[in-house]
């Protein structure tokens, strides 16, 4: 892997700038393990018959970038550029057709759905702000303890994949 460059989460910092640090450290420990990888090695799946691959994971953050931060707390209606036009299904994550530009798109359309993320976090007078989604409230600290979860979760499994692609695993 490429060296760590993520920057550790303060340990004593105030409520707001410890969450969105270590939902950054997420976000980056994600990129780190998807660093130095080819095209067929990003699409490689975990093991049959499971679907899961480090840039499915890719495309799966950034839909959910997309959908907490944009839709639910910002109240947009943005919809995934891998969900066909008039579906309301979630986008399809199948990676196989995927060639070298295909990939990169995912990551760039991540790495932009995590700066609107930011953005609308640096908007928010505060945690407290709400937003809604199938008549429900969320507060942004819940999005953010939540993408926290889903990152951490989801690295695990990026973790598992590196290890299966060239045996390393960092930390």
């Amino acid at each position: 892997m490429n060296e760590d460059r993520r920057v550790q989460p303060p340990r004593t910092a105030d409520e707001r700038a410890t969450l969105t640090a270590m939902l950054q450290f997420q976000r980056d420990t994600l990129e780190l393990k998807c660093a130095g990888l080819g095209t067929e090695q990003l699409k490689e799946r975990a093991a049959p018959p499971s679907g899961l691959s480090l840039v499915g994971l890719v495309r799966h953050a950034a839909e959910v970038e997309r959908g907490w931060f944009r839709n639910v707390i910002n109240g947009e209606s943005s919809s995934s550029p891998w969900t066909p036009a008039g579906s309301t299904e979630w986008a399809d994550f199948d990676v196989d057709d995927l060639d070298e530009a295909a990939v990169a798109e995912a990551f760039t359309v991540w790495r932009e759905e995590c700066a609107r993320a930011r953005a609308v976090v640096d908007a928010a007078d505060s945690l407290d702000v709400c937003g809604h989604a199938g008549g429900e409230a969320y507060s942004l600290r819940y999005v953010v303890a939540h993408m926290i979860e889903e990152y951490a979760r989801h690295n695990g499994h990026a973790d598992l994949l590196r290890e299966r692609l060239d045996g390393r695993t960092g930390e």
